[in-house]
This record gives structure tokens, C-alpha cells and sequence, in this order.
């Protein structure tokens, strides 16, 4: 990905919107237009939204600014998730708007600053930051959690995502979804997100178990055990419906089951005249 296209493509949306709003003006200016990159944006909208009184605007903008200088894989997940909430999110029409307003990817790259911290033994400081995100975002992700790129947090109201996470590129969740344990278990005790997977409002999938790629969570769910590659679970607990449509289904936000249960009515129906 270029990431100076994108920065030049997004200062240009973000000229253009002050034309049809001007009373935005200072918002855009301030956050965007005036920055010189994508990642002196990013830091100066984050700290914006997560500084206090133990933690000044300044100071943190500057560790954000730092993370982004010394680990450019931060700077190419940023952009990479920009570019999957302008693709899969039909409510947004322009880049400004996913670094502006939507919180879920605010959380996203505040928690990569924090993972950052927290590779870097700085873990008191990732702690504080995870604390910070989940009061300011309602998205609380664990610093240690491993998630890779082009990751859509949508809405993201309630998103909790355990220590022992791995979440792969190209997935999407959903509001008030848990990666989470079964208990007090210690180690590594938490969800393995395979790549293309559609995790659907509210469900829940907890313990050391593998969601195969491009799976698909149907909403409301409790996921107990292992999932397999290209198959959509639905159900308390979860049960295996039938296929997704598409081979990576967190690219094209398909959460209607309809025909995933008609295939397995029409299954169920055949198995019965069978018998």
C-alpha cells in the first residue's frame, strides 16, 4: 500500500469536506490538513481523545509520534485498516470520516500503540493505555493480544478482546463481541482468529479454540468449541449451519444466515426422506 497516496488522498477528502461544511473547518484543519503524515495525524487525533491530567496531550502525542518513528509496521496496520472500514462500511463515503469519527478504529490504533509499549517492556504504561481506551472507546483489548492487519472494529460498543488473542488479517467484528476464557484458567487461554473471519454482533467465543479462516459467527452466538475453515456457526451454544457465500466473509459483511439455514433445512428434509 502507498501510504503517501492514501495521506495525499485523505488531506484532499478532508478539504473538500470543510468546503461543504464550514463550520468543520477547525476540525479538519486541526486534525488533518495541518499534519505533514498519516501517522503525525493519527498521533495528534489519539492523543486528543485519550489524554488526562496524569497523562498531558503533549507528552502522550509524543509517545504516540515514537512508536510510529521506531516500528513502521504500526504506520502499514493504520493504513491498511483505513482502507478495510472505507471498503466494508457502506455508512462511510470518505477516509476523514473513519479517522475523525469511528471509535472502533480509534481503539484499534490505540491499542497497537499499546502492544507496542508492551514489546517493549514497558507494560505499567500499555496498562494505563488499555485502561485509558476502555473508558474513552468502550473497546477494552488486552496490550499483549496479537491482531494483524486490514482489522475492521465495527461500532465496536462493548468489543472485549482477552491477553492470549490472536486475531489475523482481514477480519471484522462486530458490537459487544468477546474473545474471551472459560475461567481462571492460566496461559494461553483465549481465541485464535484465523484471517477473513465475520464475527456478528454480540457473540461470544470463548477459550483456547481456533476460528478456521474465513468462518463466519452468526450474531448472538456462544462459541464454545473449535470452528473449521469456511463454515458458519450460529447458535447457544454454537452449531455448524452450513458454509458462507464468499471465501473471506469479513470482506463483503454478510450477516443474513437465511440461506445457510435454508441449506441446511433442505439438508435435514433429504436426510429425513432417506431415512
Amino acid at each position: 500500500m502507498n501510504i503517501e497516496s492514501l495521506w495525499d488522498d485523505i488531506v484532499s477528502q478532508a478539504q473538500h469536506s470543510i468546503a461543504q461544511e464550514p463550520l468543520l473547518r477547525k476540525l479538519y484543519q486541526s486534525q488533518i490538513i495541518e499534519h505533514k503524515s498519516l501517522s503525525s495525524a493519527i498521533s495528534h487525533i489519539l492523543a486528543s481523545k485519550l489524554f488526562d491530567v496524569y497523562m498531558p496531550l503533549h507528552e502522550l502525542e509524543q509517545l504516540i509520534n515514537n512508536a510510529f518513528d521506531n516500528s513502521p509496521n504500526i504506520v502499514n496496520s493504520t493504513a491498511r485498516d483505513i482502507e478495510a472500514v472505507r471498503e466494508r462500511d457502506p455508512a462511510i463515503s470518505s477516509y476523514p470520516e473513519v479517522l475523525l469519527h469511528l471509535k472502533g478504529f480509534m481503539a484499534l490504533q490505540s491499542y497497537r500503540i499499546g502492544h507496542y509499549l508492551w514489546q517493549q517492556n514497558r507494560k505499567q504504561l500499555a496498562l494505563y493505555l488499555q485502561s485509558r481506551i476502555s473508558e474513552v472507546f468502550d473497546v477494552d483489548i488486552h496490550p499483549a493480544a496479537v491482531i494483524g492487519k486490514g482489522v475492521m472494529l465495527d461500532h465496536a460498543h462493548g468489543i472485549v478482546i482477552g491477553e492470549t488473542s490472536i486475531v489475523e488479517d482481514n477480519v471484522s467484528i462486530l458490537q459487544e463481541v468477546t474473545l474471551g476464557g472459560t475461567g481462571k484458567e492460566s496461559g494461553d487461554r483465549h481465541p485464535k482468529v484465523r484471517a477473513g473471519v465475520l464475527i456478528g454482533a454480540g457473540s461470544k467465543i470463548l477459550g483456547n479454540i481456533e476460528i478456521g479462516e474465513g468462518a463466519k459467527i452468526g450474531a448472538g452466538s456462544v462459541v464454545l468449541k473449535a470452528v473449521a475453515p469456511h463454515t458458519t456457526v450460529a447458535g447457544v451454544p454454537a452449531k455448524t449451519i452450513g458454509s458462507p457465500e464468499s471465501i473471506m466473509p469479513a470482506l463483503d459483511m454478510c450477516q443474513n444466515l437465511e440461506k445457510e439455514l435454508a441449506s441446511t433445512h433442505k439438508q435435514s428434509k433429504i436426510q429425513d426422506f432417506d431415512i
